[in-house]
């Protein structure tokens, strides 16, 4: 019953690729605040670099993963109990993918909401909660949207990107802070002063623009097609589970997270006295998962019967009647 669709363990699809193209400017604003202390450390400051710049291997090692999963990720190793009833839904969906179980490390996360994480170069992490409330078809349709992330690359892209990003949004951080504390010493003494100070970021920024060729302009971008990106990244890894025969049971996982979803907004919004709770148009461009519906959408040609087809884990699926429509005479 295995369901080969891919020859390699791991490997790197279109939006890796694209995400790893979108981190580009971040990487060379990084680059450049790296660089900077070489111009005054001589060999030591290309040393740095250099190491810097060959810190990215440590994406796939697994001492440094641990620490990220305990650290970064909140994770742990599961229990034995955890483990008797994670191990088998895994290889599984391992089989059926053609990978070897063992490439990846199972992680668990003390968590009452059902969701599950990819992370690194070898991490699968899922809540407690979706271990123990789910039928073990959904578990495995989770497990397999999780491995979707690291078949096509998207799990070791992303951490790449972002550790890479890290110097130069450190230093963005510590500017604005700058910034801000200038702005309100200035503002205590005239409003010449603010003007002396805004005059001073100004031209700094005009430099800073034209002697990076606006990549800074592109770094304000950066969130927003990184989040598309990240969209993107979500339907391939539920077409990854569809593609393995998971998909009526990653439609029922969807749609239960799409009820919680729900409950939350009804708490909200009576915690604001009846007043719905509206999300902003930029705010949806920043959405790193695609709504329920297109998610749904995605999922249509892999939810029809097909002949012959092995369904792992197959419950029945709930009735859905048919749309009324006018008749003609």
């Amino acid at each position: 019953r295995r369901v080969h669709i891919a020859e390699h363990q791991r490997g790197a699809d279109a939006t890796a690729v694209g995400s790893l193209l979108l981190h580009v400017p971040n990487f060379l604003c990084s680059l450049f605040v790296v660089a900077l202390p070489s111009a005054f450390l001589g060999g030591f400051g290309i040393l740095l670099i250099l190491v810097w710049l060959a810190s990215g291997v440590l994406v796939f090692h697994r001492p440094t993963e641990s620490v990220i999963a305990r650290r970064l990720l909140g994770l742990s190793h599961p229990l034995p109990q955890e483990r008797a009833l994670l191990e088998p839904v895994w290889r599984e969906v391992t089989a059926r993918a053609g990978v070897e179980a063992d490439t990846y490390e199972l992680w668990v996360e003390d968590s009452d909401s059902l969701n599950a994480v990819a992370a690194a170069g070898h991490i699968v992490g899922v809540t407690r909660f979706a271990m123990h409330q789910l039928p073990n078809g959904e578990l495995a349709a989770v497990l397999a949207h999780e491995l979707g992330h690291h078949v096509g690359g998207h799990a070791w892209s992303s951490l790449l990107g972002h550790w890479y990003a890290l110097p130069g949004r450190m230093a963005w951080r510590f500017l604005r802070a700058f910034s801000l504390v200038v702005l309100a010493v200035s503002r205590a003494f005239s409003c010449f002063g603010v003007g002396i100070v805004l005059l001073v970021f100004g031209a700094f920024a005009l430099a800073t623009i034209s002697s990076l060729y606006g990549l800074p302009l592109l770094v304000l971008a950066m969130p927003y097609a990184l989040a598309a990106v990240g969209r993107r990244a979500e339907l391939r890894a539920d077409r990854h589970a569809a593609a393995l025969g998971f998909a009526p049971m990653l439609a029922a996982v969807l749609h239960k997270m799409h009820l919680a979803e729900q409950r939350r907004e009804a708490t909200a919004m009576a915690r604001r006295g009846g007043v719905p709770v509206r999300e902003s148009s930029l705010s949806k461009l920043l959405s790193s998962h695609p709504d329920h519906s297109t998610r749904l959408h995605h999922l249509q040609p892999y939810l029809q019967p097909r002949p012959h087809q092995a369904q792992p884990y197959a419950q029945p699926q709930p009735h859905v009647p048919p749309p009324s429509y006018p008749r003609h005479r």
